[in-house]
């Protein structure tokens, strides 16, 4: 028998945001203004917003997320200085891997960057739904 695992409350300045998007293309855009109107006045708005649109394109690219009818939610937590950003899609063939483009390839890119501009990123999930994080701020030690 397995039992749920309570979920601890944050400290009393947590936030915490979540929002659904259809699959498509233009909803890059929504998932940055969504983040910005949020993080209004964040002191690393632009790395966080850069790393939204690397996640949300490569969940449209790489998943099921951006095939006809898929969806991908978008979690921003902000908990005293630090921000962390959260894409979860419907899953896809292979694994987030920051790797290395060459230097005339057009794509390729995106976790690569998302791992210069955050302290910290992962991801946990399956071929079914993947979770790819970013954090940011003052308490992981400012990015680069």
């Amino acid at each position: 028998m397995s039992y749920p695992i309570p979920l601890m409350p944050g400290p009393a300045t947590t936030q915490r945001w979540r929002r659904a998007f259809p699959g498509e293309p233009v909803q890059a855009r929504a998932a940055r203004r969504f983040t910005a109107t949020l993080l209004d006045g964040c002191p690393q708005l632009d790395e966080v917003l850069l790393a939204v649109d690397e996640l949300v394109v490569n969940a449209l690219r790489h998943t099921k997320s951006g095939q006809p009818g898929g969806a991908f939610t978008v979690e921003i937590t902000r908990s005293g200085g630090t921000v962390t950003v959260a894409v979860t899609d419907e899953g896809g063939p292979s694994e987030p891997v920051a790797a290395d483009a060459g230097a005339d390839d057009e794509s390729g890119r995106g976790l690569r960057t998302v791992s210069l501009v955050a302290a910290c990123w992962g991801w946990f999930g399956n071929d079914r739904s993947r979770t790819v994080t970013a954090q940011f701020g003052s308490a992981l030690g400012e990015a680069a």
